[in-house]
């Protein structure tokens, strides 16, 4: 959950939430005190009424930019993403041995917090390998995770799910579900439900989706909530990298 806090100054320090214990002391004084998180507050007044909005959730990617809802794992580096002149985002493929069997602590997944209880992610991607088990997944990640994701095998294109349970404990990757890909060009889908309960779904035409793996259930990560994100991971050592082209990510309610 996110929550949003009221915050007020007193003598140049900010108070956050309620000070219904007046121990928030301003500057100065034999410490500074806290306020407290609240459940519901009261709108401010801020002059005129305006619609309810959102945080921007989807992305065409026809920016030079990331959008600010997007998060990386860990501090960036060069040479994860472009833009590129089609309008869509390049994720190259980030080396990762073969003796990690374990995403948790994988600092290239680019993400954002779950923007609703029920939703429908879709991300629309052309994938490029040039080695075998280079891949591009779409996950659901917290302390449990799940993904779907589209991988070159020894013999094609596939698109496989996969979960782990208890994955900041060290555990490893379970298989769950495998289906030979049309081409490169798929369509990767989250159908979230209530209570954290959701399904992966796979597509080549954006109209015909097969449901892929069993229902997961999403979990918190170490101190944020579950997270919605895509990667682009390979194997080897090389400097001719794969990618995949994003075309766009979509949240839509659930139908």
């Amino acid at each position: 959950m996110v929550h949003l806090q009221p915050m007020k100054w007193i003598k140049d320090w900010p108070v956050i939430g309620e000070d219904k214990d007046g121990n928030a002391r301003p500057n100065g004084s034999s410490g500074r005190g806290k306020g407290e998180p609240v459940i519901i507050h009261k709108k401010p007044n801020v002059g005129k009424v305006y619609p309810i909005t959102t945080p921007e959730e989807s992305d065409e990617f026809n920016s030079p930019k990331l959008g600010l809802q997007w998060q990386w794992q860990a501090n960036p580096k060069e040479g994860w993403v472009f833009p590129t002149a089609s309008g869509s985002l390049r994720l190259f493929s980030v080396y990762q041995p073969d003796s990690i069997n374990n995403i948790w602590n994988l600092p290239n997944i680019l993400g954002q917090k779950l923007p609703a209880e029920e939703f429908i992610a879709t991300v629309k991607l052309t994938f490029n390998p040039k080695f075998k088990n280079e891949q591009f997944g779409l996950i659901m990640f917290g302390s449990d995770y799940a993904y779907i994701s589209i991988e070159k095998g020894d013999d094609g294109i596939y698109i496989l799910c996969k979960e782990n349970i208890g994955a900041d404990k060290g555990n490893k990757e379970v298989d769950n579900a495998i289906f030979p890909a049309k081409g490169n060009e798929s369509y990767l889908q989250i159908r979230m439900e209530k209570n954290g309960k959701y399904r992966f779904a796979f597509s080549d035409n954006n109209e015909k989706y097969t449901i892929i793996g069993k229902e997961f259930t999403a979990k918190p990560g170490r101190w944020v909530g579950a997270k919605l994100g895509m990667f682009c991971l390979r194997n080897n050592i090389t400097n001719d990298a794969g990618f995949a082209d994003v075309d766009w990510f979509r949240i839509e309610p659930l139908k």
